[in-house]
């Protein structure tokens, strides 16, 4: 009975840290893109050479920051080949076309979150993920996500 007492415990400690981490990674896309869209309004170019370093202000761990005008990316620190290509019809691997949708809630609602497949650094297989996606003006927009 103790030990069943004791693994709840730490059954119930980690699902609280891993709700916390997920919290913390939520309020972490949110702050990136807020500072990425504030440095875009201020200095446009210079924000998006800073968005495409891997090592930059707008990466922490997996949370990293990307740019677009509508479908097509402008930076992006993981995957700089995807720069300059209109991404609007890719669909994950559930066939959702997922930048179609960032750009739908830039333009509609001016911000949101958005969940699709897409791979970690890294890695070649997709993961969930779930992007929040912030608008910056009528032509640009910048997301950030984690992985679930």
């Amino acid at each position: 009975m103790r030990k069943f007492a004791i693994l709840t415990l730490v059954a119930m400690f980690g699902l609280c840290l891993t709700g916390y981490a997920i919290a913390d990674e939520k309020a972490e896309c949110i702050a990136k893109c807020e500072a990425a869209a504030k440095a875009m309004k201020d200095d446009f170019t210079g924000a998006l050479c800073e968005i495409n370093k891997k090592d930059g202000k707008f990466v922490k761990g997996s949370v990293y920051v990307f740019a677009m005008r509508g479908g097509v990316m402008v930076a992006h620190p993981m995957k700089p080949v995807l720069i300059g290509r209109d991404l609007s019809g890719l669909k994950d691997k559930d066939g959702k076309e997922f930048f179609k949708e960032f750009t739908e809630v830039a333009k509609s609602k001016g911000s949101g979150w958005v969940d699709y497949q897409w791979p970690k650094p890294g890695e070649k297989d997709p993961s969930p993920k779930t992007s929040y996606i912030l608008k910056v003006d009528d032509n640009y927009y910048v997301g950030a996500g984690y992985y679930k």
